[in-house]
């Protein structure tokens, strides 16, 4: 069977794409179309004869592959419906109805469609990419990837909040999770990494970027995950606040007279270390600490109270703990952040070694002292590989 997956992630305007072969684990091409359906558009496509920049009007996501194909055409490497196993897409809430990946037809695009009201940034956006891949693609099969289906592991003392059960029944009101692509391939890549198969080990995953979560591992299955019924609970992110009291959102609207649309804009958009810094790359909040200024160091100090808080947490639920690993943007890239979230944890038997910690991890590296009763570890984490391995292996039972 053929191992190359054309894998895609559709946002509300613009389409992440990658050509990846399975059987070498190797993207061969990658790139991103952007700005569709504004004045102009832009895609970048890097592949075997390098980056390719072209500006231009991008009416819609049909308009956005057409390109792309194009540009595959042109740049290279060259493929058509023969050569592709499957198309592969990343969709963020498959909600209590997707256990597990999909094969697409018109019955599960209308299933992923009606969940938007569980991911309304998300998955119409991803419905629009869908239709415009299979138009492209029409011989190749289709395969939906949930960010939720990682999480249906969770017992139901985890997924569960303590509302009235009728009205959790009837508005679909539960823990579903995200980032269970990363979370699963970071799990795996960790055990992998110790010489231990997923079934042997607790994990602890940090995966950490502008949006973050944290999620505990029992033996390959998640057990627990910090983001909720949608992607705004948990850590402290970039624009989202993470935890708070809902009864914030009460005395907002009774004494600043903020409506629905105002407190989701305020703590979707304007949180988290944007609303507590001004800043929402990491590296511009580290700049203003260094030059004193209190508010962006409050912000981090706040950033890390809330991992080490999660992490302690996890520790409780899992019993032991074998491996933490750190993934995503900031995961990888910033020693900072490491070192600073599970500061004060030694007695769990965590630490960290400076000089190991020491700048970004390109590679898998080890992170904590020798003779750790917990290894720390940087694990890069690859959404779209894994994603590609699920799409082979369903269009393959």
């Amino acid at each position: 069977m053929n191992s190359l997956v054309l894998v895609i992630n559709s946002g509300s305007s613009s389409i992440k794409y990658q050509l990846v072969d399975v059987a070498t684990e190797e993207a061969l091409a990658t790139g991103i179309v952007e700005r569709i359906g504004l004045e102009t558009g832009r895609v970048k496509h890097e592949g075997p004869n390098g980056t390719t920049v072209v500006e231009q009007h991008v009416a819609d996501h049909d308009a956005g592959m057409a390109l792309v194909l194009a540009l595959f055409e042109e740049q290279g490497p060259h493929i058509d419906e023969s050569l592709l196993a499957a198309v592969g897409h990343r969709v963020v809430q498959g909600g209590s109805v997707f256990a597990g990946p999909a094969v697409i037809d018109d019955t599960v695009l209308a299933q992923i469609d009606a969940l938007s009201s569980l991911a309304p940034l998300h998955n119409p956006a991803h419905v629009s990419g869908i239709k415009a891949a299979r138009h492209a693609f029409p011989g190749v099969p289709h395969v939906a990837i949930f960010d939720t289906s990682f999480h249906h592991t969770l017992p139901p003392a985890a997924y569960t909040y303590a509302i009235d059960r009728e009205v959790a029944s009837q508005y679909a009101i539960r823990r579903y999770g995200a980032h269970g692509t990363s979370h699963l391939y970071v799990s795996r890549k960790t055990a992998a990494l110790l010489g231990k198969d997923p079934s042997e080990i607790n994990v602890i995953v940090l995966h950490l970027g502008n949006g973050a979560s944290a999620t505990a591992v029992r033996g390959g299955e998640s057990v627990e995950t910090s983001m909720g019924l949608t992607p705004l609970e948990g850590l402290v992110m970039g624009t989202r606040s993470g935890d708070i009291d809902p009864a914030v959102l009460f005395h907002l609207h009774r004494e600043a007279g903020m409506s629905i649309d105002e407190l989701d804009e305020l703590l979707n958009r304007r949180s988290g270390m944007l609303g507590l810094s001004g800043y929402t790359d990491m590296r511009d909040v580290h700049d203003a600490v260094a030059r004193g200024d209190e508010a962006a160091r409050t912000a981090l100090e706040v950033y890390f109270h809330r991992i080490r808080g999660y992490v302690g947490s996890y520790y409780a639920q899992l019993g032991h703990v074998d491996a933490i690993a750190f993934t995503a943007g900031i995961g990888e890239n910033d020693d900072i952040v490491r070192a600073g979230s599970l500061t004060g944890l030694e007695r769990l038997g965590i630490a960290v070694d400076p000089a190991r910690n020491e700048g970004r991890k390109k590679e898998p590296t080890v992170i904590s002292p020798d003779g750790a009763e917990v290894t720390v570890m940087v694990v890069p984490t690859n959404e779209e590989l894994e994603i590609a391995r699920q799409s082979v292996e369903t269009v393959s039972a």
